[in-house]
């Protein structure tokens, strides 16, 4: 297969190792039935194996000029549908539910496409990401590590983790190696869906500045005094003193819901 030369302003890497794309295969274990939504499929080399194993690969990508090269690849192949878009503009409603997600995804994007795939009102039932891997050790952080993707990817899903891929498997070579992870799609949530915009309003306060206690982050974010924030904190069965970071999954719920009453009203 001809190298198509990348485009570093779309954050492009190859990677045509067959190890790790079949890794990536088995981790999202494909069915024959299975619909398989691949973002940014590229030159096509993951998307070939998706084919062989799925029963229908909807790949997602910006670049035109791949587009033009996929059409000719995958010409005989009627199980392949190819969207020329953003992926920041796809409608997942429009999927059937329990479709699963296969990226490779710029590393730019990454922190912007957890949380759409966690926010969408059809989300994926499994994602398996290639991500830089300082971005995937935060996604699976336990409580005192946390960050706002850390939180945001394991209140919806059961994050794991998959191999460590060295950059010099890519082409051009990243900066940074990368790790494969598998976010499985929570069959009983931490949160209601429909206070799943009142969560992200919390822990975007929250983590703004994350050095700062949960008291004086919730005070200045929701513009109320440190005396409603305290009661917010202490109704939550939470340590006033304690930073973001630190908090257990379960209380981010408990602090989600506890803190509706004194939010700003649409």
């Amino acid at each position: 297969m001809l190298m198509q030369q990348t485009k570093k302003e779309l954050g492009q890497h190859w990677l045509n190792d067959p190890e790790t794309l079949m890794t990536i295969c088995k981790l999202a274990d494909i069915k024959p039935h299975d619909i398989i939504v691949e973002i940014g499929p590229g030159q096509g080399s993951l998307t070939e194996l998706l084919l062989k194993y799925s029963g229908k690969v909807i790949a997602v990508e910006l670049d035109s000029d791949l587009i033009a090269t996929l059409l000719k690849r995958f010409k005989n192949h009627k199980n392949l549908e190819l969207i020329n878009q953003d992926i920041r503009h796809f409608d997942f409603s429009s999927l059937p539910s329990g479709y699963k997600t296969v990226a490779n995804i710029p590393y730019y994007l990454s922190s912007f496409l957890i949380r759409l795939l966690s926010e969408a009102k059809n989300p994926p039932s499994l994602c398996v990401l290639l991500l830089q891997k300082e971005v995937a050790e935060r996604l699976y952080a336990q409580p005192g590590q946390l960050s706002l993707i850390g939180v945001t990817a394991q209140v919806f899903w059961e994050v794991s983790q998959g191999p460590v891929v060295p950059a010099n498997l890519f082409i051009p070579p990243p900066k940074v190696d990368s790790q494969i992870i598998c976010l499985k799609r929570r069959v009983n949530p931490l949160l209601p869906s429909e206070l799943t915009p009142e969560f992200f309003k919390i822990a975007r306060i929250s983590f703004n500045q994350k050095r700062k206690t949960l008291e004086n982050s919730l005070s200045g974010g929701l513009r109320i005094s440190k005396v409603n924030a305290r009661e917010i904190l202490t109704k939550a069965g939470i340590d006033p003193l304690l930073r973001p970071q630190a908090l257990e999954l379960k209380q981010w719920s408990k602090l989600t819901k506890t803190a509706i009453p004194f939010m700003p009203k649409k």
